[in-house]
């Protein structure tokens, strides 16, 4: 019997399907990690990359912070986490939480930033405070790419939170984990599967928001691309 075939009755196996270890249970645990991490990162990120993006400040210390941020390897920073906080959900939500925040913070620096000065001008013109154009103008502008940003964390973290089980985490990572110290190729391969199509989903969702966040007349000018430097990125082409 063929490595694919195992898999097929891996899945079709009821066992996997019930209980505190089965799939659905696993999948929900892992939804709810990256959820919950992908909002706080939110949170704490979004707040400092529009104020530096709208004043144009300290912009480029902000990126090569980022980029710091981003070069550290989450399982380091989930190592070092354990012996502060002992092994379970807190290191990894601390670990997942900590690999969102550069993109979002670059993300969101670099929409606002972006946003044309004419329009900034215009808006002022109209005598609107600083804080409803910021709001209501640019905001608005801005916010393709702010969600080009969380995008990319979302499926990031999505995939990261897999090595969460290392520390006795639950998670989709946990059939991967277990799967090796058992020597259960069939089950790390299930678990592979999960993961990835976890993924996929976790895409197509928050490419949906935002292309739901997209204000209507620029949605028909969005392509992608990737640019050296940058996150994944929205470009907007005029015309």
């Amino acid at each position: 019997m063929s490595i694919f075939e195992e898999v097929v009755r891996w899945f079709l196996d009821p066992a996997h399907w019930d209980g505190t270890f089965g799939i659905p249970n696993r999948l929900w645990e892992h939804v709810q990690m990256s959820f919950l991490a992908t909002l706080t990162a939110a949170v704490l990120a979004l707040p400092v990359g529009v104020l530096l993006g709208h004043y144009g400040r300290f912009g480029n210390l902000a990126i090569n912070v980022s980029n710091v941020g981003r070069a550290l390897p989450s399982f380091g920073i989930l190592v070092l986490a354990v012996p502060l906080f002992g092994i379970g959900a807190a290191p990894a939500f601390i670990a997942l939480v900590a690999l969102a925040i550069p993109p979002i913070v670059t993300n969101s620096y670099v929409g606002m930033r972006d946003v044309d000065p004419e329009l900034k001008e215009a808006a002022r013109g109209l005598g609107m405070r600083e804080h409803v154009a910021l709001l209501r103008v640019e905001m608005p502008v801005a916010l393709p790419v702010i969600m080009a940003g969380i995008r990319t964390d979302g499926v990031q973290v999505v995939a990261t939170a897999t090595l969460a089980a290392v520390v006795a985490w639950g998670g989709l990572g946990r059939f991967i984990v277990d799967g090796f110290a058992q020597r259960d190729d069939v089950q790390i391969f299930a678990g592979a599967i999960l993961v990835a199509a976890l993924a996929m989903v976790a895409e197509l969702a928050l490419a949906g928001l935002q292309w739901l966040a997209t204000p209507r007349p620029m949605r028909a000018s969005m392509r992608w691309f990737s640019r050296p430097g940058r996150t994944d990125e929205l470009v907007l082409q005029g015309g």
